[in-house]
């Protein structure tokens, strides 16, 4: 009988205590892990609008020198780059001298909303990018 209780009593496992602390631990770092991520990836996908309208922007300025205007649609462009995954492109248009002989400006709006960040815009000009964007500062790629 001595010898079955003994038995028992040596056996190993986790205890319920044990597992909830383990439990609570990884909540807690999945509450601090998950938001980072998910701005990250906001990050991320912000910069492939970014990257797009640098690729329009030298684009409009290789058409300008050589047709002396800018280019009012984007097939209009030399350019190789895919329309952004995550943007609708909108139309270009005359920029601050409302003419496309001197100036454009290309607005890429947000498709849907991820990580909590509403739709927003980011908006280019033949000046580069244009702080009438609506792009949230914490997942701006341009930003620290």
């Amino acid at each position: 009988m001595q010898r079955s209780f003994s038995r028992v009593k040596n056996s190993r496992g986790f205890t319920l205590v044990e597992l909830a602390v383990v439990i609570v631990i990884i909540g807690v770092l999945a509450a601090f892990g998950v938001p980072r991520f998910l701005k990250s990836v906001e990050k991320s996908k912000g910069a492939e609008a970014f990257a797009y309208l640098a690729a329009v922007r030298s684009a409009q300025e290789r058409f300008q020198s050589q047709q002396g205007t800018y280019a009012s649609s984007v097939s209009d462009l030399d350019t190789q780059s895919a329309p952004p995954k995550y943007f609708s492109v909108g139309a270009i248009g005359a920029g601050t001298t409302s003419s496309l002989e001197n100036s454009w400006k290309l607005t890429l709006t947000r498709i849907g909303a991820s990580a909590g960040y509403s739709s927003y815009t980011v908006v280019f000009t033949d000046q580069g990018f244009d702080s009438t964007s609506t792009i949230d500062s914490s997942i701006s790629p341009i930003t620290q």
